[in-house]
């Protein structure tokens, strides 16, 4: 019912910035939160960064002072702007969202997942 489709990973030299966008389309009637997340090769998927319907962002450690996560909720985008990246934001990353779909006068709520995209930070 809902999809979520990035775009904009690639090839980054160390210190070279890169933004990543996340479109949201489908049954949706509100989407609450959206954010970042990446799994290297370590086989973990970790928060990069969260930002709320309210406006809150939550930033990983790592992305703070770096990276900037935003939102068009005209189009139902988010996006995470990196910058000074390093090799050990190479990384699988996928966007995620919390979404409200309505089905007549029925409501649920659930996590979507982007398709995942390659960031690579090598000189």
């Amino acid at each position: 019912q809902v999809q979520l489709v990035e775009s904009g990973g690639g090839w980054v030299q160390p210190g070279g910035s890169l933004r990543l966008s996340c479109a949201a389309s489908g049954n949706i009637f509100s989407i609450d939160a959206m954010g970042w997340y990446r799994q290297g090769p370590g086989n973990q998927r970790d928060v990069v960064a969260r930002i709320f319907k309210s406006g809150t962002i939550k930033y990983a450690d790592s992305a703070k002072d770096r990276f900037t996560i935003s939102r068009d909720n005209a189009k139902n985008t988010v996006y995470l702007q990196m910058n000074s990246t390093k090799p050990e934001d190479t990384a699988v990353y996928y966007c995620g969202a919390n979404v409200w779909e309505r089905s007549g006068t029925r409501y649920r709520s659930a996590d979507y997942w982007g398709q995942g995209s390659q960031v690579t930070v090598s000189s």
